[in-house]
């Protein structure tokens, strides 16, 4: 009967822990919380007109994309650029958005995502809209805020899929983006450790500023080359002269607040990694990912997501730092169970993002759940 009374009381303990927290957590989000509820309400309203929820689905997801992602191209630059002025860093990124977007719309004919929205699943534009598909970015912004590094592709492009062999597709070279990616972060930071660890002492050299601008840049472009599809699927995918200038028009626009929030809550991701806030150490990050992103782009055109690629790129570099360092046993332990604790924090908050958007797309996508019925007959 004690034991009993003592599992009663841990577990009422649990419930007032829990109760509390929702309670702080709405509370400190209260605004959040009601731009949300106006949000939900507003796509309630407008699923019906197509036009305006083309237009509404594709601001909120050029916002929520770009804010969730923003950790994976613009997180460490701006965390390695905190002294300098948020407008000078925005004007840099933003024409270089423009300027990418404005090849592919040329050299493509309208099409501003590099053809990833050209594969079949994803190559018909919505003629209509259901609330779940204008939903999807309202769910990302509130992952976004939580911290949760979720994947875009998954999330927004999952719901337009109507062929379940895309999404499995696009689940294949993602995964697989994040082993390669892991695999190589682990390689070239335990080659590069006691070099990085002995080189980068002191103020940075005033050539690295260059050098880091030069590879974040490099890598901006090559992930709007990737990730331009997510933004662009509520679009038809022939944008004409309007339609492309309020495409980029927004999203230059919404790079803007995002570099004056200086990345938002989810830029904490990156803070809590080690070093990444010193401009070299940056740089390396930055060339590394941009070169595993151009190597997927031109392998195939189906869409991936960046940031499977993204977290096992930290997870890797994380990883070989620890087993690099010399020291007490205890201490080096400590090190490495961090390492595991990071990776395993961000692929389980991303795994969460995965699951979600698919339990989306089988509700959605009629064809998607027909393909799955029939695989199990």
């Amino acid at each position: 009967m004690a034991k009993k009374n003592i599992d009663q009381n841990i577990n009422q303990e649990k419930l007032s822990k829990t109760a509390y927290a929702l309670f702080d957590f709405t509370k400190k989000e209260k605004s959040f919380l009601i731009m949300v509820s106006v949000l939900v309400s507003i796509a309630a309203i407008i699923t019906p007109y197509t036009y305006a929820a083309m237009w509404f689905g594709f601001s909120l997801a050029a916002y929520s994309a770009i804010a969730n992602d923003s950790i994976q191209t613009i997180g460490t630059f701006i965390a390695s650029n905190q002294n300098r002025k948020w407008y000078w860093l925005w004007l840099f990124m933003g024409l270089i958005f423009v300027g990418t977007v404005t090849y592919s719309w040329f050299t493509y004919n309208g099409d501003v995502s590099y053809e990833r929205l050209s594969v079949p699943g994803l190559e018909q534009a919505p003629t209509s809209f259901v609330f779940l598909q204008l939903a999807a970015p309202i769910v990302l912004l509130i992952m976004t805020r939580m911290r949760m590094p979720v994947s875009t592709t998954f999330l927004l492009l999952n719901v337009f899929t109507y062929k379940a062999g895309t999404i499995v597709d696009v689940m294949f070279k993602s995964f697989s983006g994040y082993l390669l990616a892991f695999v190589i972060a682990i390689v070239v930071w335990f080659v590069l450790e006691r070099f990085v660890k002995n080189y980068l002492k002191g103020e940075a050299k005033p050539y690295w500023i260059f050098l880091q601008w030069i590879t974040s840049g490099m890598l901006w472009s090559v992930w709007i080359m990737q990730d331009a599809a997510n933004i662009a699927v509520f679009l038809p995918r022939q944008l004409n002269a309007w339609e492309f200038s309020a495409y980029a028009g927004f999203v230059f626009l919404g790079l803007g607040f995002l570099f004056y929030m200086k990345g938002d809550k989810i830029q904490q991701i990156v803070n809590e990694k080690t070093s990444v806030t010193d401009v070299r150490a940056a740089t390396i990050v930055d060339f590394v990912y941009a070169i595993i992103l151009f190597y997927f782009k031109i392998y195939s055109a189906v869409p991936m997501s960046t940031t499977w690629v993204f977290i096992g790129l930290l997870g890797g570099r994380e990883l070989a730092i620890a087993i690099g360092k010399h020291g007490k046993a205890k201490k080096k332990h400590a090190w490495r169970y961090r390492a595991f604790t990071l990776a395993r924090k961000d692929i389980s908050k991303a795994f969460i993002g995965l699951v979600v958007s698919l339990i989306l797309a089988i509700i959605i996508n009629e064809g998607v759940r027909n393909e799955i019925l029939d695989y199990f007959r």
